[in-house]
């Protein structure tokens, strides 16, 4: 071990330039990411806010003033974080099935032109977030949407899917399924061609139908893919802003309003820095604990 430390030193001690390649990125790593990170978990024990940006001398420590704010006395908070709770909840599985629905599709020999599906399917992903909440939003339409036209051709009455407390979450959770799935399918289509098909062949030699190949085969040999997909749109989801943003702003009467947005509110509205530094380090903690949980669960079952 001493040798190969003595080594390495050596080729950096005669080659000076190797330390401008590594001191770069590290500059800009510390600059960019580590100095934001460390201050803003600072500006969450203060009361900084727009007064204290002409005076930083004004800004006070006042410990974990502004936690006991965010638990005891900030109902859009607890807002906030049941809405993004929800969002997960139901639009997390929903958007992993139909990745994997979509990527067994994909998958099966008998399939033609897989290609061109894949780039159809992926084309949510790529297009803008504000162009698909527009054309959402005008889908959702009360009067001339097309959602609420096909349901008055079984005569049923479209509700005001945006304006209305009790339907304006779902709509926000299936204009993100359809535009999300796409990138987990493409990971999960990767993870399914990696399964050998000599497995399905002797599977269907002892007689397994569709169903136990997919129960015994596929799930376990997916397992490591879906952890990553999980994960993923855990993180997601817990951070999801535009959708809202763009489509009902938080409302109506709050029922849409995200963590993110709470923390964008404070910031850059009302400019409570330090109050929004400390709901995002909240956040941070959900993302981390939840992300934890979801390993030690796929690894239990391993």
């Amino acid at each position: 071990m001493k040798e190969r430390i003595r080594k390495y030193f050596n080729v950096y001690t005669n080659n000076p330039w190797g330390y401008v390649f590594v001191l770069y990125p590290l500059v800009v790593l510390s600059v960019f990411m580590i100095f934001p990170i460390l201050y803003s978990l600072f500006l969450s024990f203060t009361n900084a806010d727009i007064h204290t940006l002409r005076n930083f001398t004004q800004v006070e420590m006042i410990g974990f003033g502004n936690y006991v704010k965010m638990f005891t006395n900030d109902p859009i908070f607890w807002k906030s974080l049941i809405n993004t709770f929800y969002f997960i909840v139901v639009g997390g599985p929903l958007v992993i099935a139909a990745s994997l629905g979509s990527a067994l599709l994909l998958n099966k020999a008998v399939i033609r032109a897989k290609g061109l599906f894949r780039t159809i399917y992926f084309l949510p992903v790529i297009t803008t977030i504000v162009a698909v909440a527009v054309i959402w939003r005008l889908l959702y339409e009360p009067r001339f949407g097309l959602i609420n036209w096909a349901l008055s051709l079984m005569s049923i009455q479209g509700p005001d899917w945006l304006n209305n407390p009790l339907t304006a979450m779902p709509a926000i959770i299936l204009m993100a399924t359809w535009k999300n799935f796409g990138t987990n399918m493409i990971v999960l289509v990767a993870g399914l061609q990696a399964i050998s098909r000599e497995l399905y062949e002797a599977a269907e030699i002892d007689g397994a139908d569709a169903f136990q190949q997919f129960r015994y085969i596929t799930l376990p040999s997916l397992k490591p893919v879906l952890l990553i997909v999980v994960i993923m749109v855990t993180i997601g989801y817990l951070q999801y802003f535009a959708e809202p943003f763009i489509m009902t702003q938080g409302g109506p009467l709050n029922s849409t309003i995200s963590l993110t947005m709470h923390i964008y509110n404070n910031a850059f509205k009302y400019f409570n820095l330090g109050y929004a530094s400390a709901i995002a380090y909240i956040l941070f903690g959900m993302i981390a604990i939840l992300s934890f949980v979801q390993i030690r669960m796929f690894r239990s079952e391993n």
